[in-house]
């Protein structure tokens, strides 16, 4: 396997979570007795960029397809996190009626909403057929198509340039990164705004969040490789935040390399010294990874036997994919999670990959009154605790697997 941006051959192994379905991958009643596909997890560094990276063994146009469950509005905190990100880019860039905003993985019209609402035009690009009509019942226009190159030339040539590209949890989605890069270059018009938000690679090592490699995410980016990879098409970055959503992310901000107008801030400088005195462009703060997460994994079945054994419930609340990384990587099957409740309608009456635990809603948490409930969506605690802050009523406790396992 050749390194997606700089070709480097990779051999240094990051973490190898063995054989796991794709995560988002949910099965009905009738598919519970036919054969699974697995794909290898396996995570490779590069030691010439330090891009952290999974090979394409399951191809992201059979990922990201009609079928698939993950619909952005279901959650509050991530609703509230897009209106204020909307708030802010109108405050800070002055875009108006006369502008265009677009969206990469624009889903079910989550975020373009709110632009919408303040009249300002908005396209939403997304590849998941389902999420679009989502999007376009809200009145946001989507084309239905996966963003490189080639579909940022087709809008080009009908016109189209973004004033503001933005992109959340969507590049390390990309197996092409290249292309998609190159692709923002062409569509951005000449004075336009990228903004990207990403997990940061530098909180998954350091708060041990093995959970969020899964198969829909090719790549694990830290801000040095990212603006490598933008410079290498053009694009430069002028500003960077560090965020607290999926456990701790970025949201950079690039223009075209040409564009003189954006003042180059100093936290881009700021955040890459901080990286650098971690030790991330170095190989030895990519090893001893494997028995981090090995430890979690130990304690989790530890605690899910001792419970069964002691006759308590455990269900679990969050059908996430990185949910679904943690069971398949422990080989937790249903006969230690009774259930999980998701909020998703689209996830309800199915059965998680592998596992095979069924997925509720919460009224079957409710009628059932487990001793203990895993939070699975980790990052999305505080939001998850006191919406079920009712199961203390019947004696019920919280447990938190990541970054260690946690009873509350």
């Amino acid at each position: 396997m050749q390194c997606r941006f700089c070709k480097t051959e990779l051999t240094d192994v990051f973490i190898d979570l063995f054989n796991s379905p794709a995560s988002n991958s949910f099965i009905t009643k009738e598919q519970l007795n036919e054969p699974e596909t697995f794909f290898p997890l396996k995570v490779y560094t590069c030691p010439s960029c330090f891009l952290v990276q999974v090979d394409e063994y399951k191809k992201s146009d059979a990922i990201f397809d009609s079928n698939y469950v993950y619909f952005s509005s279901y959650s509050t905190s991530w609703l509230a996190h897009a209106k204020k990100y909307v708030e802010k880019m109108i405050d800070r860039f002055g875009y108006n009626a006369h502008s265009q905003v677009m969206e990469v993985a624009s889903n079910d019209g989550y975020l373009l909403q709110y632009f919408k609402e303040r009249g300002v035009p908005v396209l939403g690009i997304e590849p998941t057929a389902n999420t679009a009509a989502a999007a376009k019942e809200k009145g946001i226009d989507s084309v239905v198509d996966f963003f490189g190159v080639r579909l940022a030339k087709q809008l080009v040539a009908e016109g189209k340039k973004a004033d503001l590209l933005l992109g959340n949890n969507v590049l390390a989605h990309v197996p092409d990164i290249l292309d998609f890069v190159g692709g923002m270059k062409v569509l951005l018009s000449e004075e336009g705004v990228v903004t990207m938000e990403f997990p940061h690679l530098m909180q998954l090592v350091d708060k041990n969040q093995f959970d969020t490699i899964y198969h829909e995410h090719f790549s694990y980016l830290s801000f040095y490789s990212v603006q490598q990879i933008f410079e290498s098409q053009g694009l430069e970055m002028f500003d960077v935040e560090e965020l607290p959503t999926h456990g701790g992310s970025l949201r950079i901000y690039a223009k075209h390399k040409e564009d003189t107008s954006k003042p180059i801030g100093e936290n881009v400088a700021l955040l890459l010294e901080k990286e650098a005195a971690k030790g991330m462009n170095t190989m030895a703060y990519y090893h001893n990874f494997q028995q981090r997460a090995l430890k979690v994994k130990m304690d989790l079945i530890s605690f899910l036997i001792e419970q069964k054994r002691a006759g308590k419930r455990v269900a679990a609340y969050g059908a996430a994919a990185k949910g679904n990384t943690l069971l398949n990587y422990c080989g937790i099957k249903s006969d230690l999670i009774d259930f999980v409740v998701d909020a998703n309608p689209h996830k309800q009456n199915k059965f998680l990959p592998a596992s095979h635990i069924p997925v509720m809603n919460e009224a079957y948490l409710k009628a059932e009154k487990p001793d203990f409930v895993i939070i699975l969506p980790w990052n999305l605690k505080d939001e998850i605790t006191k919406q079920l802050e009712y199961i203390g009523e019947w004696g019920g406790r919280f447990v938190i697997p990541i970054p260690v396992v946690e009873v509350l």
